[in-house]
């Protein structure tokens, strides 16, 4: 936000540090909490510390050739438009804003840029986020919906850093799980699908759950009982089998009924706002990483045993000459012929490295697969993709129900269309109490949007590596940490403005210095204001949704103290009225930005 004064500065430090021959470290701003004055810092002591290495100094202290350095350049710098002071404090260069001024120039900015405010700059590298990729042949439920809203949070998040961003997804579309839905809706359900996109997903859901069990061995099981289910098993996999073979009328089913699956998922992408860029498909990759083992054999990363009846494997610590195992041997091919995960990985990377130029590749997948990713990201590194330095696993944690985990194989799923109209219905019911005033139409779409809001920020309130036990009427809270309780103030904001007959816009707010003594409500809420574009920076460049989520919270809890404690339209003072209504507007604009970046709607009442 003060990038100018700062690179002014920094410039000047610099070009002192030249001139007298100092080995400036590299320098590193970071902002100072209001006590009194809002300002920045950076300090010198790695600068000293570089002095001394050249054996400058004298045996002088580190910390004390440290302030020696920040008085010095303290002395160069001179007056700086904008800025209030400068001083050179244990080694650290202070500089401090005039209070009326940080405000001004916190709001001014913030109504000036509005739905931009907190862009990073264009950044030279392109990133690529890979996530909602549920199995097809099932149904999308709430633990589908953590790696979703993930993916799409990280995705915004990184996008509006400063990167070019690319949406991908990847579903599973093949193996047992595939076929065992297809063996059963041939033999038995064929023709008596349902309609409806959502009812015909969850409906193949059901069939899998029934197919699980009928192939299942049970105890004290009879002859006949088990006759019939190894005849069932011999029909699933002589079904698998024609369909690895291409056989026509298999293949035909397949697409049919992947269709499905994939109609609903658009569907569920649809309600969550997620735009997918591109969409690659586990079979698509299957060939071809087959060929990709071929190589790896011809460099000799590979070592291929299936000559002794053993399968293609890369000895990675081998290779690389650990004496610790860290990373084992990955297996690559197996001894009949046929691909693994990694192996598909592998060649899905280098589709997205040579064909879309990623620079940095993002995997949202749950924890379980954490080797397989480390191992998939060595083996590229390996094989020479100077990319697989900045591939990114972003595991997550199970989400499980109060009643325990959920089993898509015992049909004990909670299904997001389900969660999602339950929270709904519920909003409903005291959005219908409560605001009678509005329009029927209007206070479903406003229950959808808290619904959805309480859902979407229950997943990504809680850090990615921890399960979450999901728990609807603890989202579905206005108070706390919840999606409603920051939603609720920007419906404040709005309100304020309403009443005061101006919108967001810098033009309707008028002009104001904010030359008078603010509030700790005041103070805080611009201090939290102002956070805003580090916090985009930083929850980008760790790939950690949860900064946003947490920064919004904080955000909307300042803005709440300050709705309770500040007069805003009651004041006398004019200028003191029209400095918070700007205030309000920019503070409405910031919540609602952060919500856009955590894929959650901003409504204007509830």
């Amino acid at each position: 936000m003060f990038q100018k004064e700062q690179q002014l500065i920094e410039d000047k430090i610099k070009e002192f540090c030249q001139a007298n021959d100092i080995a400036l470290a590299e320098l590193k701003w970071q902002s100072i909490p209001f006590a009194g004055e809002w300002g920045f810092s950076t300090s010198f002591f790695q600068t000293a510390a570089n002095e001394a290495k050249r054996g400058k100094g004298a045996q002088v202290p580190v910390p004390q050739k440290a302030q020696e350095i920040a008085k010095q350049v303290r002395g160069q710098i001179g007056s700086v438009e904008g800025i209030g002071h400068i001083e050179a404090v244990k080694g650290y260069l202070n500089v401090y804003f005039k209070t009326s001024d940080y405000a001004r120039r916190v709001v001014d900015e913030t109504l000036a840029s509005g739905a931009d405010f907190g862009r990073g700059a264009p950044k030279a590298e392109t990133v690529m986020v890979e996530y909602a990729q549920p199995n097809t042949h099932h149904s999308f439920h709430i633990g589908h919906a953590r790696n979703t809203i993930l993916g799409e949070s990280l995705a915004r998040l990184v996008e509006f850093a400063g990167f070019k961003t690319i949406r991908a997804s990847y579903p599973g579309d093949l193996g047992l799980g595939v076929i065992t839905v297809m063996w059963i809706y041939d033999k038995f359900y064929k023709g008596q699908e349902p309609e409806g996109v959502h009812e015909r997903g969850q409906w193949l859901l059901k069939l899998y759950a029934e197919a699980t069990a009928m192939l299942e061995k049970k105890e004290n099981e009879t002859p006949e009982e088990t006759a019939k289910r190894e005849g069932y098993e011999a029909e699933r996999r002589e079904m698998y089998r024609k369909w690895d073979a291409g056989d026509p009328s298999v293949r035909e089913l397949w697409k049919t009924t992947r269709d499905w699956s994939l109609e609903e998922l658009r569907d569920i992408l649809a309600m969550l706002d997620v735009n997918i860029d591109v969409w690659f498909y586990e079979s698509e990759v299957d060939e071809p990483s087959k060929s990709i083992v071929d190589e790896l054999i011809q460099k000799g990363i590979a070592e291929d045993e299936r000559a002794d009846g053993g399968p293609v494997i890369v000895k990675i610590d081998e290779k690389l000459g650990l004496a610790k195992e860290k990373y084992r041997t990955a297996v690559v091919l197996r001894n009949d012929g046929t691909s693994l995960y990694l192996t598909k990985d592998l060649a899905l990377a280098k589709v997205k490295f040579e064909q879309y130029h990623v620079d940095r590749s993002i995997y949202v997948v749950d924890f379980r697969q954490s080797l397989h990713f480390q191992q998939a990201f060595k083996i590229l590194e390996m094989w020479g993709f100077p990319q697989a330095e900045k591939c990114y696993h972003l595991s997550y944690g199970y989400v499980t129900l109060p009643e325990g985990a959920m089993s898509a194989r015992r049909g004990r799923v909670a299904l997001f269309k389900e969660v999602y109209a339950e929270a709904a219905r519920r909003v409903l019911a005291v959005e219908a109490e409560k605001s009678g005033n509005i329009p029927a139409g209007e206070r479903e779409k406003i229950a959808s949007q808290i619904g959805l809001g309480a859902l979407v920020y229950s997943m990504l309130s809680v850090d990615n590596n921890k399960d979450i036990v999901f728990n609807i009427d603890e989202a579905l809270s206005f108070d706390g940490r919840t999606g409603p309780y920051i939603q609720n103030a920007h419906v404040r904001a709005n309100s304020i403005l309403k009443k005061s007959n101006v919108t967001s816009q810098t033009s309707d707010v008028g002009r104001s210095t904010f030359d008078y003594d603010l509030t700790k409500q005041e103070i805080e809420l611009i201090e939290q204001m102002s956070q805003f574009p580090q916090k985009v920076q930083q929850a980008a460049e760790e790939y950690r949704p949860l900064v946003m989520a947490a920064y919004a919270y904080e955000l909307a809890n300042a803005f709440h103290s300050f709705y309770h404690a500040v007069p805003v339209l009651q004041t006398g003072d004019e200028n003191v009225k029209t400095a918070r209504l700007r205030l309000v507007a920019a503070a409405k604009q910031v919540i609602a930005n952060a919500l856009r970046l955590l894929d959650i709607q901003a409504p204007d009442v509830m």
